[in-house]
């Protein structure tokens, strides 16, 4: 068992539906299968990881001393792959029974870019230097774009098509020529402990290099190259899903935790001028985007900006660059993974379900969907931060790991943002609870709920919140190997 064998698994059961095309169980037997064996080779690189130590590190291709296509097994990477693997595993159910009862076509062409797109997380995952990083980061642009614009209206094509364009611009325009010449000055790309820029690099190139960086990763979605995530939500709900809690955003903060720790290193980002501007932009991305997703009557909406948001907590974790907020920072990529996927798929169950897709729709709607509004208000409480949710842990560090590096303003920031999550994540469930229905016939007070396939997987994600509030000291002890 390697790495790569995580990494070619999707690839190989998207292959395998691309020739399933034309025989739809058979197809759909291999959508349900794929995410297993992955899975379980991950809880094996994991469990060998922490009984021995060893990184396993792999060699792919060697291009020239210090360049290479390399896979390792480092601890913030396997948090990421033990997330992106688990919620394959529900997210698959949820996307055939929404896709199938929405009518949707092309079924092996979507589960196929899905499956690419999750081998492609898993390279990133398991990347062990910035250049592995790039190349799979580029397949995971590129092999979510079909799943953006699935439906073929013009309105789903003009959003794949801000959706790849700002992708492609800031990573080829900028992350691109940031990584050229790191390895220009420094030898390597690998990622060190403690970073491999100081005493190479000096610190107004390092100042530049930060800025480049971390706007070159716009899966992040740092304002203002935040646009593309938006844009995305014509896509259909279980894309959603993938793109914010799976895979692609989580893929952008990951690569900004990576590169800060491994690349820049905590003790030389401090001595960065541009490190205080980079902090703010993340604390001003983190509270612009909540504002916004106030004002957002459409559900996917509401959700596409708290996702910009919740990323720029991980991305202000990293740049306080102090170990607690770091690990913060990688603790709030896997709870916030949960808690947002439970939410779009809960959107897309009210809307599958009932053709619901706004926050002024959802009067009442927990008489008809009483299974699916509670694991919508368990989802909100993660990502709020609530217990008894993972969220609360993961909140917790990052306002302590900013309070102990005497960062109070970022500690209010964090305080205020919190409170406007409050403001627009619970309004939709106390419509739902609270309000009756706008028409008050007898079908509005019969519970509907949206097909099993589609209902178990928010429950699984759902009751995930709440096992990761008991299970959120390993997942630090996890991270704390990881943070130097």
């Amino acid at each position: 068992m390697t790495p790569f064998i995580a990494v070619l698994i999707p690839f190989i059961g998207a292959v395998a539906l691309g020739l399933a095309a034309r025989n739809d169980r058979l197809r759909d037997t291999i959508a349900f299968i794929t995410p297993l064996p992955l899975f379980l080779v991950v809880i094996w690189l994991a469990a060998k990881r922490l009984s021995s130590g060893d990184a396993m590190t792999q060699t792919l291709i060697e291009i020239m001393p210090g360049l290479d296509i390399t896979l390792a097994i480092q601890p913030l990477g396997l948090t990421f792959a033990l997330l992106a693997s688990t919620l394959y595993i529900v997210a698959t159910p949820y996307a055939l029974g929404y896709m199938k009862t929405g009518g949707y076509g092309n079924l092996a062409r979507f589960m196929a870019c899905y499956a690419i797109a999750l081998g492609a997380a898993m390279g990133i995952a398991f990347s062990e230097n910035l250049l592995t990083l790039y190349l799979f980061y580029e397949i995971l642009s590129v092999s979510t774009y079909p799943l953006v614009a699935h439906t073929g209206t013009d309105k789903a094509r003009s959003g794949a098509r801000t959706y790849l364009a700002l992708l492609l611009v800031t990573s080829v325009g900028l992350m691109l020529p940031a990584m050229i010449w790191i390895w220009q000055a420094t030898g390597t790309l690998s990622f060190t402990a403690g970073g491999i820029m100081a005493d190479r690099v000096g610190p107004v190139g390092g100042a530049f290099a930060l800025v480049i960086l971390l706007y070159g990763i716009g899966k992040a979605a740092l304002m203002p190259f935040h646009r593309w995530l938006p844009a995305a939500m014509v896509a259909p709900t279980p894309v959603s899903a993938l793109l914010h809690a799976v895979a692609v955003v989580k893929a952008g903060v990951f690569s900004v935790l990576t590169v800060v720790l491994y690349i820049f290193g905590l003790d030389y980002l401090l001595t960065l001028a541009t490190q205080p501007l980079m902090l703010y932009v993340a604390v001003f991305t983190m509270l612009a985007a909540s504002l916004v997703a106030m004002h957002q009557d459409n559900l996917k909406s509401r959700l596409a900006y708290s996702t910009v948001s919740q990323l720029a907590y991980i991305v202000t974790g990293a740049l306080l660059a102090t170990e607690l907020s770091a690990i913060g920072g990688g603790m709030h990529m896997l709870m916030h993974g949960f808690g947002k996927i439970t939410l779009f798929f809960c959107a897309g169950a009210i809307y599958v379900t009932h053709g619901i897709n706004t926050v002024s729709g959802m009067d009442g709607l927990a008489k008809r969907m009483p299974l699916t509004m509670l694991a919508f208000f368990i989802g909100a409480l993660c990502v709020i931060g609530l217990p008894p949710t993972g969220g609360f842990w993961s909140k917790w560090y990052l306002v302590s790991g900013a309070y102990s590096a005497g960062h109070y303003a970022v500690v209010a920031a964090f305080m205020l943002s919190t409170l406007l999550n409050i403001a627009y994540l619970l309004p939709p469930v106390m419509r739902a609870f609270l309000r009756p229905p706008a028409d008050d016939s007898p079908e509005h007070h019969r519970v509907a709920e949206a097909p099993a396939l589609c209902l178990v997987p928010l429950m699984i994600t759902a009751a995930g919140t709440l096992v990761l509030f008991v299970l959120a000291d390993s997942a630090f002890k996890l991270l704390s190997l990881g943070v130097p």
